[in-house]
């Protein structure tokens, strides 16, 4: 006989389940996860646009262009406002455009200038450029990384190199291709050509670029043989 306050004699009524100490809201007593766990990193493999240049110089030209231009002509009005007479350019251009017709060859010339100056800096204002700069995968959210064209010719070129066979090797890398030309003094070329490909492929898959670049390998014996 047992203790009233003797927890060694007592026992769960029929049907129930035996006390444990975990706790209610865990199963099978496991602990609870911690509550600083921090989220999985993000998967690689999104999307990332082109680098966008800063043209500071077109825009600096520009620029000190129209300034120079808008301050000749802003003193030269507020001389003849002042009673002085206008400069010679000033009444040179306004007796030119008084009597030349529009037709005028030096008038179309004139305007042709200036309509393919307009349409170069439309261009410039519209396009990324930095076509060097090839765009990687985003593997963090807030971080673009990229890879400079004669860098990432020099990585295949390395992987190239290690190729048994490969005498000498050179890699161009274009903004939608990469092309090798190899220079095999022992090996059958086809097999030294399928391994450059595997190997190649292999090393732009390592590039992590946002567009996979296309490949062409070449492959020949050296001069003389």
């Amino acid at each position: 006989m047992s203790a009233p306050g003797d927890g060694r004699g007592a026992q769960a009524p029929d049907g129930a389940a035996p006390r444990t100490g975990a706790r209610p809201d865990t199963a099978g007593g496991a602990p609870p996860a911690a509550p600083d766990a921090v989220d999985p990193a993000p998967r690689a493999g999104g999307s990332a646009g082109r680098f966008w240049a800063a043209r500071r110089v077109p825009a600096a030209l520009v620029a000190l262009v129209l300034l120079a231009a808008a301050g000749l002509a802003l003193y030269d009005v507020a001389a003849v406002r002042a009673g002085r007479t206008a400069m010679a350019w000033r009444r040179w251009l306004a007796q030119e455009l008084a009597v030349r017709p529009l037709d005028d060859p030096w008038v179309l010339g004139a305007a042709a200038a200036a309509v393919a100056l307009g349409i170069w800096l439309l261009v410039l204002a519209a396009t990324p450029g930095l076509r060097a700069v090839l765009p990687m995968r985003r593997t963090a959210p807030g971080v673009r990384a990229g890879l400079d064209r004669p860098a990432a010719a020099l990585v295949l070129r390395d992987r190239a190199m290690e190729v048994s066979g490969v005498q000498a090797v050179r890699v161009t890398v274009g903004r939608r291709r990469a092309r090798a030309r190899a220079v095999a003094h022992f090996r059958p070329l086809d097999e030294v050509r399928g391994d450059l490909v595997t190997v190649l492929e292999d090393g732009l898959r390592q590039l992590e670029l946002t567009r996979p670049l296309r490949l062409g390998v070449d492959v020949r014996r050296p001069k003389g043989r």
